[in-house]
């Protein structure tokens, strides 16, 4: 698991080939698998693999054109029926991301992960493309494919950054 926290890096070239319900179901139960503020588990995914949808999805933000190529979109979304504070609903939501990251490089997929933040335009896109309920919002997109790039490990740690007892 250290490796693969490790050399995970976002990927927005993908291949054709697809990716199969065995390792979707696989990639599911890992992001269900996370930790939520009060076990109120306010998460659900939107699993979108059609390609006109894709398309649209890819056309509707400034930061998602790598969807349009990928095998499948997760568009991680939070209910405010199940958790009504908003900030623990991002805090799910981000657990729930973290995890299909990770899952997805175990499994040789590429993936990235699509902030959406409201003031960007592309909550109210995804809101009326996706059909979404008025209690449920869109939290994050995962754009998924096998790999068309390979990106090199990096040393991330920040020792400027690391405090102890104070800052």
């Amino acid at each position: 698991m250290i490796e693969t926290i490790l050399t995970r890096r976002s990927i927005r070239k993908y291949t054709d080939e697809k990716i199969s319900e065995e390792t979707l179901n696989t990639l599911l139960n890992c992001a269900f698998s996370a930790p939520s503020a009060m076990n109120r588990r306010p998460f659900h995914v939107i699993v979108v693999d059609d390609k006109d949808m894709l398309q649209k999805i890819a056309d509707a933000g400034m930061y998602t054109k790598m969807i349009a190529n990928a095998s499948m979109c997760l568009v991680i979304c939070g209910d405010h029926k199940r958790q009504p504070f908003r900030d623990f609903i991002i805090n799910d939501c981000s657990a729930m991301i973290q995890n299909i990251l990770l899952a997805a490089h175990e499994l040789g997929l590429g993936a990235v992960w699509c902030g959406v933040m409201p003031r960007m335009g592309l909550h109210k896109k995804l809101n009326a493309l996706l059909e979404l309920p008025l209690t449920v919002e869109p939290m994050g997109l995962v754009s998924l494919g096998y790999p068309a790039e390979t990106k090199e490990k990096l040393e991330r740690l920040e020792w400027d950054k690391v405090h102890r007892q104070k800052w």
